[in-house]
């Protein structure tokens, strides 16, 4: 200016957020929750990694997971002297510091728990007159003596071993002692004395001077090698006969090692360190395992003989316990993958719908300012430094609550994830918005679906993904997720069926709503036929929010399924293992149950049935059966066959020949198995009546007895229609089956037989099944007024066991914020498409309202034209979800997120199923959106005037 003053003009980002904060804080907060979600998803699944490969380490058993370097004794052809200092604590400690330090990374040894020292390979026959001998058979000890008595055991009797003179390959007396446990099994005191021959000379004497308790028993140095902690009584393996004896491990003094030399114990050089996995990470897994095996023949192993010896060895089982992690986190992450993806997608798709939002308020304003003489360049460069200044802050601090919401991951795909996300709105609301002025726009231009045409490109597009579809599925079908490995096409497979039945429908979904408004025009009232009409014209915009609730309810689906899946098939193998909600049995096979144990127990609170079962295993089926081809499922024309089919789940006839049978009351057993859900039959099939009617008390059994019995498909098959002779332990007597199950209660084996109890000469039972919620106390002390062999075993105990694994249940978490997240995008794509066609409805009612519309025919409008939409999304989700699961069941297995890692689990393949809340509350929910929000709508529009929403020049 000529006066030297600049003109004032207001700085173009703070106009843009003064003019709408609300749609900048609305989009900061999406983008602040969606790169927190970005961010955390790696983080979590590093974590629970992280997590599980720590505990299958630290519970291992210490023998397996400690790396144990081991050497023979010094050579013979050493002088005496250099043989006994080789042996002595200095050189021990020598060599034990410094294979400490040459461990690789990541490996890393618990020093607190490291044991060296010198034990006897061979053990030695103990012939002490005072020593127990079972089956007159004498133990057999072994000798060792290793560094850190003291600091790993408390004294409790006695003295600590000590060395008061040099211990020498010629001494002939040490000290020793032994812990509480040995000392107990073995009549072992205070001043006992072992003998060990020796090569030359007399014996070795070994006075115990102590006892002792172990301060941590499950510790490493106590429980890598269990018989320093504990004797075991354990079978003679050359004996003709079945013979035991009792073995254990006597600990010298430290630095009693030298006269070990002397023996023929075959003494051996021990360096244990006990893995620290505090420090190790998920990632960490695959380097771990490589460095065992380097250290077990390898270049590590040269390292060791270089510090130990030539003759050095490594020994460890930390390698498989590694590599069963690894099989587990690799059997789970094409399962993972399947929820990441799926929320992925749908998150992007509300991002892009968030920017097509923004580009439809501002439309006006970007059409006049290209009209103008904006650049297309200006213009993107605007949009772009307008959306960084709120985009960038939130994605940085959804990082950074994602990094102190999961405390233990890596950082940086965290940091990609959220920076992926922020730059996705950065990049697709300009470019969206400037794509739309490329060419001038004219004002009124019809935009419903009426002119809007699928184009060549849009069909090749659809065809395309069609076609990935199509192989996704296929893939998944043939290959599954068991293999291990994560493939993103595989993994993608529901999210590309959700985007063609997406696109399918968008095509579809005006055809039926024209065709029913034509008898809707004929009727008096015209607000179905406006409500349809508008809705068959919604926007060309509507495939985006149809996409993306499609992508968000399929996924949720999904995840939901996942979930309930796994809970059944947990609540089912709890039911296998106990048989009912509580279980009474003898800690042997053939402990039965007293009359009055069972009375108790059934007239506890909360029980509400018990079934008594009388359980023999190894029962031999005769040699002689039906024919192969005669046999069927082995019920004949007068029974039941209560199974779904013949020869299924039981293996073949010859797997058969040894069978469980099981002795029940056929009503208490009936009633339990429809409580439970295991397969029942009509118990009358099990009624005996003439000469194979129940016996009286003492009375015996006739092999001329014959007795009706259910059988497993694979004993039917076997057995056929005829009679067989059994013999049992419950007497001798014929059977014929007439009808089949799959599965009883407390077995989870496929060969049984079930019969009537009171037909049985011995009818005592051995098992109790309670259904109920009866007192676990009470019930255990009842269980131990009758003495010791009686077990209690719990439903409720059992399933809470396939719960403590970290990787199963961080997995399982995920899966649940996946369903989570997708309900709710589902419900913001919703809102988002509501909110995008809000200012035409609203000056559609200040219109109609000129014309004589009351505010109740205002509501029915907007509530009926939100319907259809609210419905095709939530109808077509419902199915788009139960077609994927149905497509993609046969290729997922749910057994390591269900039950790996726990022992005695049923194993067996765990497929995946539709679960029916996890369909209808999601679809439901967008449903009761779309109706609440067309709702508050129409009553906000109601409270304004026309005047405010008809303007003079509004094309709207």
């Amino acid at each position: 200016m000529r006066d030297g003053k600049r003109a004032a003009s207001a700085p173009w980002m703070r106009t843009r957020l003064r003019t709408a904060p609300g749609a900048a804080v609305a989009l900061a907060v999406l983008v602040l929750v969606t790169a927190f979600l970005a961010a955390a998803f790696p983080r979590a699944v590093d974590a629970y990694e992280t997590k599980g490969l720590r505990h299958d380490i630290r519970l291992a058993d210490a023998g397996r997971s400690a790396v144990e370097v081991s050497r023979p004794q010094p050579g013979l052809e050493l002088p005496r002297e250099q043989r006994e200092a080789g042996v002595r604590t200095p050189e021990l400690k020598r060599i034990g510091g410094a294979l400490g330090k040459a461990l690789p990374e990541p490996l890393r040894a618990d020093m607190s728990s490291v044991a060296y020292g010198l034990r006897t390979m061979k053990p030695v026959l103990a012939t002490e007159p005072w020593l127990p001998r079972p089956d007159t058979v004498p133990p057999q000890l072994s000798y060792t003596a290793q560094t850190g008595l003291k600091e790993h055991a408390r004294l409790v009797k006695g003295a600590w071993p000590t060395t008061p003179d040099a211990v020498t390959a010629g001494s002939r007396a040490v000290r020793g002692a032994v812990t509480e446990k040995t000392a107990a099994a073995l009549n072992m005191k205070v001043g006992s004395t072992l003998r060990l021959p020796t090569a030359v000379g007399g014996p070795l004497t070994v006075t115990i001077t102590g006892i002792l308790a172990p301060r941590d028993p499950g510790g490493s140095y106590w429980s890598a090698d269990p018989l320093v902690r504990t004797p075991s009584l354990i079978p003679d393996p050359a004996s003709p006969f079945p013979q035991n004896y009792w073995t254990g491990t006597v600990l010298l003094a430290e630095d009693a090692g030298p006269a070990l030399l002397a023996t023929a114990t075959e003494p051996s050089l021990f360096w244990r360190f006990p893995p620290d996995p505090s420090e190790l990470t998920g990632p960490d897994g695959t380097r771990l395992t490589a460095v065992v095996n380097s250290l077990e023949s390898g270049p590590g192993l040269l390292k060791v003989r270089a510090i130990a010896g030539d003759t050095a060895e490594v020994l460890t089982g930390l390698g498989h316990i590694v590599q069963a992690n690894a099989r587990m986190r690799d059997a789970i992450s094409p399962v993972i993958a399947v929820a990441a993806l799926g929320i992925g997608s749908v998150a992007a798709v509300v991002l892009v719908m968030t920017g097509a939002l923004i580009a439809a308020r501002r439309k006006a304003e970007l059409a006049l300012m290209r009209s103008r003489g904006g650049s297309l360049r200006g213009i993107g460069g605007r949009l772009l430094a307008e959306t960084a200044v709120t985009v960038v802050p939130a994605s940085a601090l959804g990082l950074l609550l994602a990094v102190l919401a999961v405390g233990e991951g890596r950082w940086w795909p965290a940091a990609l994830a959220a920076t992926g996300v922020g730059l996705l709105v950065c990049v697709a609301l300009p470019l969206r918005t400037t794509l739309q002025h490329i060419r001038p726009t004219l004002h009124g231009a019809r935009e419903d679906m009426v002119s809007a045409r699928p184009s060549r490109r849009r069909t090749v597009a659809e065809l395309t993904l069609l076609v990935l579809a199509v192989g996704a599925v296929t893939a998944l079908r043939r290959r599954g997720t068991s293999g291990g490995g994560t493939d993103l096409l595989v993994s993608g497979a529901p999210v590309l069926v959700a985007l063609i039945a997406a696109l399918v429908l968008v095509r579809l979904y005006p055809l039926p709503l024209r065709l029913a408004a034509r008898p809707m025009a004929r009727l008096r009232g015209a607000i179905g036929f406006l409500s349809l009409a508008r809705a068959g014209r919604s926007s060309a915009g509507g495939a985006l929010p149809l996409l993306a609730l499609l992508l968000a309810l399929a996924t949720a689906a999904f995840g939901g399924s996942v979930i309930a899946g796994i809970g059944d098939a947990r609540d089912d193998a709890a039911l296998t293992a106990v048989g009912a909600d509580a279980r009474i049995s003898g800690r042997s096979e053939r402990a039965t149950l007293p009359d009055e144990l069972v009375r108790t127990a059934r007239d506890l609170d909360g029980v509400r049935n018990a079934a008594p079962l009388r359980i023999e295993f190894g029962v031999t089926m005769p040699e002689t059966a039906a024919g192969d081809g005669g046999a069927g499922s082995g019920p004949d024309d007068s029974g039941t066959d209560t199974g779904p089919g013949a020869d299924t789940g039981g293996g073949d006839a010859a797997g058969a020949r040894a069978t469980t049978m099981v002795g029940v009351d056929p009503a208490s057993y009936t009633r339990l198995a429809r409580t439970t859900g295991l397969p029942d039959f009509p118990s009358g099939l099990l009624k005996a009546t003439g000469p194979s009617a129940p016996l009286s008390e003492g009375a015996e059994s006739g092999p001329e007895r014959v007795l009706p019995v259910i059988a497993s498909p694979a004993v039917a098959a076997r057995l056929g229609k005829e009679q067989h002779a059994v013999d049992t332990l419950s007497g001798n007597f014929k059977v014929q089956v007439v009808g089949t199950v799959e599965r009883v209660a407390s077995l989870a084996s496929t060969n049984f037989l079930i019969v009537n109890s009171a037909s049985l000469e011995e009818r005592a039972p051995t098992t109790l099944l309670l259904t109920g919620a009866p007192d676990p106390g009470k019930l255990r002390a009842a269980a131990d007024g009758n003495g010791e062999e009686f077990v209690v075993q719990l439903r409720s105990e059992e399933r809470a066991r396939y719960v403590n694994t970290p990787m199963q249940a961080g997995a399982e978490r995920i899966y649940l914020a996946a369903v989570a997240a997708g309900a709710g995008y589902a419900l913001l794509a919703v809102l988002l498409s509501l909110l995008q066609t809000a200012p035409e409805r609203k000056t559609l009612l200040a219109r109609l309202r000129t014309m004589g519309l009351t505010t109740g025919q205002g509501r029915r409008l907007l509530a009926f034209e939100a319907t259809p939409q609210a419905l095709l999304a939530a109808g077509g989700g419902l199915l788009t979800g139960w077609a994927t699961i149905v497509l993609l069941s046969p290729g997922i297995d749910l057994v390591p997120l269900a039950l790996a890692g726990v022992a005695g689990s049923d194993t067996s393949p765990v497929t995946l199923r539709a679960d029916l809340w996890s369909l209808a509350l999601p679809a439901a929910g967008v449903v009761a959106l779309a109706a609440a929000v067309a709702g508050v709508q129409a009553w906000w529009a109601s409270r304004r005037g026309s005047i405010t929403e008809l303007r003079a020049g509004d094309s709207r």
